[in-house]
């Protein structure tokens, strides 16, 4: 469920303060790792980095390699674990990792550059120098995570994780501040003007419902999880059936098995055929029968989580 935007936005936001950066990107793996290719971290001149590229076991190593690189100017190559020149550095899973640093040129912010790549929500290729040059945005999308392609790396980027929250009550706060820790973009509707303050408080986007009969003000993508958390359930008819009309891989509703059927008939007099009221995943989350909001929310974010590491690259 990698999610790149935090690692770009602190390449943004060093590079606006005149520190130079580079990015390490893993371009293959051998044995188990804890990350896939493709997989980025920054690290600034002054030892700061973003993101990680294991569970603590080359970060140090990683910062110091990149510190170099960027003294040095030039993309660089190094690998840790099996068969690296650092016998003192080992990965306790026993493989290996080679990694590409490239420093970013100063006058360009690329990372400002990827920030907006990715809130488009369009896939995009990012190709990164392996010998001389920057890492260019664009050209011909690679089948997997990440392609070579003459002295390129290629890596994918596919848009995020996005998860829309409609609903009210204690379990609609659990969610999304589960959802914004994890790093997911998050959107809340609401009826309730005090949940789309603490919404907006929270670093969520938020927008108030003011009727029961609003459609969804907001277009799904096919990597977008919708999740109904109404307890009052006269606001879902209009939102899910606008949900049904989307893409979206994941469309989650609250409520009893009899609280569903009485829904679905709702939906069918508004024109929802079967095949679309099949994709409501109802009674909402992997455990059943929950009651509290805590417990609830962890139950639907591992739901929706699962659901979207089973997408496509």
């Amino acid at each position: 469920m990698f999610n790149a935007r935090g690692i770009f936005t602190g390449i943004t936001e060093a590079q606006k303060a005149g520190v130079p950066a580079a990015l390490v990107t893993i371009t293959h793996v051998s044995g188990s790792s804890v990350r896939h290719p493709g997989t980025h971290m920054a690290v600034t001149a002054e030892g700061a980095m973003f993101g990680s590229l294991s569970g603590g076991c080359i970060e140090h190593a990683v910062i110091a390699e990149a510190r170099q690189a960027i003294e040095n100017g030039k993309p660089h190559c190094v690998r840790y674990g099996r068969g690296s020149p650092f016998i003192d550095i080992r990965l306790p899973c026993g493989g290996s990792v080679d990694l590409l640093i490239n420093p970013l040129a100063s006058e360009r912010n690329i990372g400002r550059d990827l920030t907006s790549m990715l809130a488009r929500r369009r896939p995009f290729a990012l190709r990164l120098p392996r010998h001389e040059g920057q890492p260019e945005v664009g050209g011909e999308l690679p089948e997997g995570r990440v392609a070579i392609e003459d002295d390129f790396i290629v890596v994918r980027h596919s848009p995020p994780l996005r998860l829309v929250i409609a609903g009210h009550g204690a379990t609609v706060d659990c969610l999304r501040d589960l959802a914004l820790a994890s790093d997911i973009e998050t959107q809340v509707f609401s009826p309730d003007e005090q949940q789309i303050e603490r919404s907006l408080a929270a670093g969520a986007a938020a927008t108030w419902l003011r009727t029961s009969g609003s459609g969804l003000p907001l277009s799904l993508d096919h990597r977008t999880a919708f999740a109904m958390l109404f307890h009052d359930h006269d606001w879902e008819p209009s939102l899910l059936a606008g949900a049904l009309d989307s893409p979206a891989f994941y469309i989650g509703a609250m409520g009893s098995r009899k609280t569903h059927a009485e829904r679905c008939e709702r939906l069918r007099a508004l024109g929802v055929g079967k095949a679309d009221m099949e994709r409501i995943v109802a009674p909402i989350g992997l455990i059943p029968s929950l009651r509290d909001p805590e417990t609830l929310a962890i139950s639907v974010l591992a739901q929706v989580v699962d659901g979207f590491n089973r997408l496509p690259v």
